[in-house]
């Protein structure tokens, strides 16, 4: 069985972290850098570090910040935010990523993630799929969750993997800030229809959340942010838990 990850969010603006729900409403949750290194050091499996106005401010990823996080962690590090071009994916795998998130420009341009797949590796091009509940289907969305692009959210997810993501960073954006627990349903129907991992995002808010999430909702990985940085549970709680509802995760 391979074992499940627990991977802290940086939702990163203006050069600090914040959170906030549904997208909006952002409140300062810490610099990223000590945020980073308290991560890594309480057991955090990998790191996401999203830009999220980039895209909507048609702005590159701040790589100077980047590279400060890097060099604090040794850990798979994602970096997402404002990523259009293979120049892009480049410049922020040489500042100390592992892994690069996108969503607005796979959607503007889909050709993107076929070629950052066969340049970079599958392994290195995480799909971030947006996805809002309307009229009873998932739709994506883009421009840290400003704009519906009308695509359905299940479909993309088969799309992507066909085109060569190597995973999906999937979110709810009706769970998400909400601590009320992922969006199971939209977990289960993407896990199920890809082959690739899927790391759930939007939600967690209790232990059980994160335990549903990886059994019931078949996810691969959990990703979290409110409840690490206000500090409700420590990354080593968290997987200490998961132990004893017999969910295999690396201590």
């Amino acid at each position: 069985m391979l074992t499940k990850r627990i991977i802290p969010c940086l939702d990163v603006k203006n050069g600090q972290v914040v959170k906030g729900t549904s997208f909006v409403n952002l409140k300062y949750a810490g610099n990223p850098v000590k945020l980073a290194r308290n991560y890594y050091e309480d057991g955090a499996d990998e790191l996401v570090f999203l830009d999220i106005t980039a895209s909507y401010e048609k702005r590159k990823t701040i790589i100077d910040l980047v590279e400060k996080v890097a060099r604090q962690i040794f850990i798979p590090f994602t970096v997402g935010g404002g990523i259009s071009t293979i120049e892009d994916i480049r410049n922020l795998l040489k500042a100390g990523a592992d892994k690069i998130s996108i969503n607005t420009a796979a959607v503007n341009n889909p050709d993107l993630i076929k070629e950052a797949a066969e340049k970079f590796g599958s392994q290195c091009i995480v799909i971030a799929i947006d996805a809002k509940k309307v009229r009873n289907k998932w739709k994506v969305f883009v421009k840290g969750g400003r704009q519906s692009t009308g695509l359905d959210a299940i479909e993309w997810a088969k799309i992507v993997e066909k085109l060569g993501a190597g995973e999906i960073l999937l979110t709810s954006m009706d769970k998400d800030g909400t601590k009320e627990g992922y969006d199971l349903e939209l977990t289960i129907k993407i896990s199920e229809k890809v082959n690739i991992p899927v790391i759930a995002s939007g939600g967690a808010g209790s232990l059980e959340s994160i335990a549903y999430v990886l059994k019931e909702g078949k996810a691969d990985a959990a990703l979290a942010a409110s409840i690490f940085h206000y500090k409700k549970y420590s990354i080593k709680q968290v997987k200490r838990y998961l132990q004893t509802q017999g969910i295999e995760v690396r201590i």
